[in-house]
């Protein structure tokens, strides 16, 4: 899915509310209700054109993603780099939180985890540029409008950041069902980018072996693992409880 489309009202609402770039607004015809009146009145308050379209061509539009009666044709996301996110984490006198994401490829996942990143605080979301999905449509409607709020750096390399966030005094730990320790067990309280791997192979060699340490969620039941963005939501919220315990 192209990376300049935004689908559906909540999406829509975030992306005009934040300010972000959008070339055209496309909508249901016929009488709108409240939340579709809203969106037309604030893209038109911003000097966006409005375009009235029939399903079949939002439908179109969409790639056959939920649109809910409305499509944004944006400009190419804005990236930031990673030092704008360590300068964001300063400015709020707080320890830097980052989550940094191994070739995330489901844009479900990428959008649960930018969503849970944005909810528990974090500074920042990393991702990896050529064998991970950037933020388009379906990530942005995931995250229920975070990715307009939520500062997104996308590398090429990996571990290059990781290098580079240790010099700058930030614990890399990383998450692995074989960790050294529990995440119970784990100081997340200080500097720290969370490292979530790829869904089916999890962190490549050289990302693990560039960890400060890895932890584990226990696992009580007879399924051994999570998917990624739930591993991510527990071990943000993990650092969440400590970071307000201190």
């Amino acid at each position: 899915m192209s990376e300049n489309i935004i689908i559906g009202r909540n999406p829509v609402l975030e992306a005009l509310s934040k300010g972000r770039t959008i070339d055209k607004l496309y909508m249901r015809q016929g009488a709108p209700d409240a939340t579709l009146s809203k969106i037309k009145a604030m893209a038109k308050r911003s000097g966006i054109p409005v375009v009235e379209a029939d399903r079949r061509r939002l439908d179109t539009l969409a790639l056959g993603g939920n649109h809910q009666g409305v499509v944004a044709q944006a400009g190419l996301y804005g990236y930031v780099t990673v030092e704008e996110i360590l300068k964001k984490a300063r400015e709020a006198g707080e320890a830097p939180f980052l989550v940094l994401c191994d070739r995330i490829c489901d844009p479900h996942n990428l959008g649960a985890i930018i969503r849970s990143a944005n909810a528990a605080g974090a500074h920042g979301v990393v991702i990896t540029k050529h064998d991970g999905v950037g933020v388009n449509a379906t990530v942005d409607k995931v995250s229920a409008g975070a990715a307009s709020f939520t500062p997104i750096a996308r590398v090429t390399n990996l571990v290059n950041v990781m290098d580079m966030l240790q010099k700058e005094g930030v614990w890399i730990t990383g998450t692995d069902g074989k960790g050294d320790r529990s995440l119970f067990e784990a100081d997340l309280s200080g500097p720290v980018a969370i490292v979530v791997g790829n869904e089916g192979e999890g962190m490549s060699r050289l990302v693990r072996e560039g960890c400060d340490f890895l932890v584990s969620i226990p696992m009580k039941g007879q399924i051994s693992s999570l998917n990624a963005s739930a591993a991510a939501a527990i071990l943000l919220y993990e650092a969440v409880r400590q970071r307000l315990s201190n």
